[in-house]
């Protein structure tokens, strides 16, 4: 059973009545946008807008460890890191953005994919809604507030709507750094790197020392294979007790966090070490072959950039592609290809009736073109738009609402319960942000 709109008229079926009133609902909950620029005292506050991609230049940065993840509602916690102690800072909830894109060894992924403990680099806007957002609401100049008891100020922006949140290795690869290690102290196969993160081409400008924590269970990539600590002591590259010179060898590095000896308010443990390029791209290709297969069962995302509408339901969906995906995919819209498109919620959350899978819900049809945008996409943006036409529109597919469509020779599975939310209550949409505690 499906709804469906009729040239601007809107039909329902009797039994989708609850349903349809719900989406109505949803619908107008959405169409009300909030100011971009709220004037603080001294400050002019940024939010993205309802079909607009955000500049990245103009996000707030920091970083933490990954500490909480809710994969089901694109949402979870990291430990911010600031001038205190970084033990006693209190997780702090971020929600991704619809087209907030994920990075995970130098590839396109998934929360899911990610290890709790793992440092990310989070790049975060307020909340485009205030009243729908899935995670705590704070004040706009929170990031200059000081936590105290020795925490240090911007452990708790208020920016905590994520347009891009990348491990170490992605972020290196994509401003062009990489690790250059100086020294290595080794105790009983743990111990100390001295390393400095700087630009490959050389070092632009004075760079800092930082002293990194390793142990047994760091992984140590070389070509094809996984190594570990004693490996590299057994082929005399590292000592097996002391220390030893490493002449400023290029790496790239993963970095998690752990409890450290000594009182040491901030130090960075590392997971993995990539010796050379190949070990790079070995890695960075596990993790998109994992992030495919996710997304064909999934469906990539989009928002509805317009609709025209036609006779008896009939209509004609223009769409953007949401990016951070791989090239492989969106290669496989193409003209002429039967296609299904559904609405879901701005956790991407598909819509489902009753028993009635993701397909079942969808509106099917063909796309009638693919447009490749001139110029540099903006981050979340794929540059590419698809005409998708249908017999049968549902109403969930409106400008700026957000959309998944798949080729029809993807994968026709049913979602985890999880995944989905049904009759489109807003309560089913997420949790909401009272599950994240008040420290």
């Amino acid at each position: 059973m499906r709804f469906f709109v009729l040239g601007s008229s809107f039909f329902v079926w009797p039994p989708l009545a609850v349903l349809a009133c719900s989406f109505v609902i949803l619908a107008n909950a959405a169409a009300e946008q909030p100011s971009t620029k709220n004037k603080e005292p001294g400050t002019e506050v940024f939010r993205p807008e309802p079909g607009k991609f955000p500049p990245l230049e103009k996000a707030h940065t920091y970083r933490g460890e990954l500490v909480f993840v809710d994969h089901a509602n694109r949402r979870g916690s990291v430990r911010v890191a600031g001038s205190g102690m970084f033990r006693k800072n209190d997780p702090h909830p971020f929600a991704m953005l619809p087209y907030g894109v994920v990075r995970y060894h130098g590839a396109p992924a998934d929360l899911r994919d990610i290890p709790l403990g793992t440092v990310l680099h989070v790049h975060a806007f307020l909340p485009p809604d205030p009243k729908t957002s899935a995670v705590p609401v704070l004040p706009v100049n929170n990031k200059d507030k000081d936590a105290n008891h020795n925490r240090g100020a911007g452990i708790f922006p208020a920016e905590n709507h994520v347009l891009l949140l990348e491990d170490e290795i992605s972020r290196c690869q994509r401003v062009g750094l990489s690790w250059k290690l100086k020294e290595v102290e080794v105790k009983n196969r743990e111990g100390m790197l001295i390393a400095t993160c700087e630009a490959k081409s050389g070092s632009k400008g004075k760079t800092e020392d930082e002293t990194l924590a390793f142990d047994a269970a760091t992984r140590v990539w070389r070509g094809r294979e996984c190594l570990l600590v004693q490996h590299l002591i057994d082929d005399g590259a590292w000592p097996a007790e002391g220390k030893k010179a490493l002449g400023g060898q290029a790496v790239m590095l993963g970095l998690t966090w752990k409890p450290t000896l000594g009182g040491v308010f901030t130090r960075f443990h590392v997971s993995d070490i990539w010796l050379d390029d190949a070990a790079v791209q070995n890695a960075a290709l596990r993790q998109t072959e994992t992030h495919k297969a996710f997304m064909r069962s999934r469906w990539l995302p989009a928002w509805v950039d317009a609709v025209e509408y036609g006779k008896f339901g009939r209509a004609t969906v223009t769409a953007t592609l949401f990016g951070g995906m791989d090239a492989t995919l969106y290669a496989e819209f193409r003209k002429g290809v039967p296609a299904v498109m559904n609405s879901v919620e701005n956790t991407l959350k598909h819509i489902e009736g009753g028993s009635a899978g993701p397909t079942q819900m969808a509106a099917r049809g063909t796309i009638h073109e693919v447009i490749q945008t001139s110029g540099k996409a903006p981050l979340g943006s794929s540059g590419i738009q698809i005409r998708f036409e249908t017999d049968l529109i549902t109403e969930g597919m409106r400008p700026t609402r957000i959309v998944r469509v798949r080729p029809a020779s993807w994968p026709d599975v049913h979602l985890p319960r999880e995944e989905y939310i049904n009759q489109g209550s807003i309560e089913e949409r997420f949790p909401t942000s009272d599950i994240f505690p008040k420290y």
